[in-house]
């Protein structure tokens, strides 16, 4: 049986100390180090001792505070890992250990010239019938033509969706791709024209809309998968609706509160970085 694997890292070191993302603002100092731990714990033991699939860690980094959100590592594909190439200075120190630790795990490394941030802005949605598509955003940390370039190495079709809220500077932050095709998503993070390309791209019966207020506590940035036949979906935040919804198309519903990483801009998507898979 095929077991889902992903990339986490302690935060040791998590903190805010700079302001890139309007999350920031008002709270350098402010987070909990050992709240932070006792979230970020509960987060890693409802991965493997929950749902039961495999967490592999790198070590943090003095200094590198975001180095905890892994999910902008970059993008893997089978044994190819494509590096991001942060748009902010104070996260650029994060490159050199991510690309070291996926080169001593063996993967082979592909470098990509141009701002991407990863699993950040790039997410797969895969259709019932098995198509997928590179949900690619640009808008505040990615340029959309890298992000072709990046889809030519994982050869995907790709969809460009375009981000118009700083709240939402990152995909993850507001579209979240679960199995079955299924997604949800907060339609006012994304301009008129990109969330008419997705509504045309993802059936109705398929998609649910987060509320703002949701949203702003960052329901979409969760990790959807599938363990022994059953779909889960882990998440710091849900409403009632959007579980509703989730549990009527046979997700069990895994909600462990994220709120010290929410200062830094950051959830449970955030957090994890599928390996095993890629894009998803």
């Amino acid at each position: 049986m095929k077991v889902a694997r992903y990339l986490m890292c302690r935060p040791s070191y998590f903190g805010v100390s700079y302001v890139i993302n309007p999350w920031m603002e008002n709270q350098i100092g402010q987070s909990d180090q050992s709240v932070a731990a006792q979230q970020w714990d509960a987060l890693h033991r409802t991965f493997t001792d929950t749902i039961g699939v495999e967490v592999s860690l790198i070590p943090p980094v003095d200094g590198l505070p975001d180095m905890v959100f892994t999910a902008n590592a970059g993008l893997v594909e089978g044994c190819r890992f494509v590096p991001s190439r942060f748009m902010h200075q104070e996260r650029r120190g994060e490159e050199t250990h991510f690309i070291e630790w996926f080169s001593a795990a063996g993967y082979e490394i592909i470098d990509i010239p141009g701002y991407q941030e990863g699993a950040g802005d790039m997410l797969n949605w895969t259709s019932p019938t098995g198509e997928s598509t590179l949900v690619c955003a640009s808008g505040f940390r990615s340029d959309f033509e890298t992000a072709e370039r990046v889809a030519s190495v994982v050869n995907r079709s790709t969809l460009a969706v375009q981000l118009v809220d700083p709240r939402f500077y990152h995909l993850d932050t507001c579209f979240c791709p679960l199995p079955g095709g299924h997604i949800i998503w907060f339609p006012g993070a994304f301009s008129e024209s990109s969330q008419a390309a997705i509504r045309d791209l993802i059936p109705s019966d398929l998609r649910f809309e987060v509320q703002a207020e949701d949203a702003t506590r960052f329901c979409c940035n969760a990790v959807g998968l599938t363990h022994k036949n059953q779909r889960h979906v882990v998440m710091g935040h849900v409403g009632s609706d959007a579980q509703t919804w989730l549990e009527g198309k046979g997700f069990a519903v895994h909600v462990r509160p994220l709120t010290e990483f929410l200062k830094a801009g950051g959830s449970a998507k955030c957090l994890t970085l599928r390996l095993d898979s890629g894009l998803v």
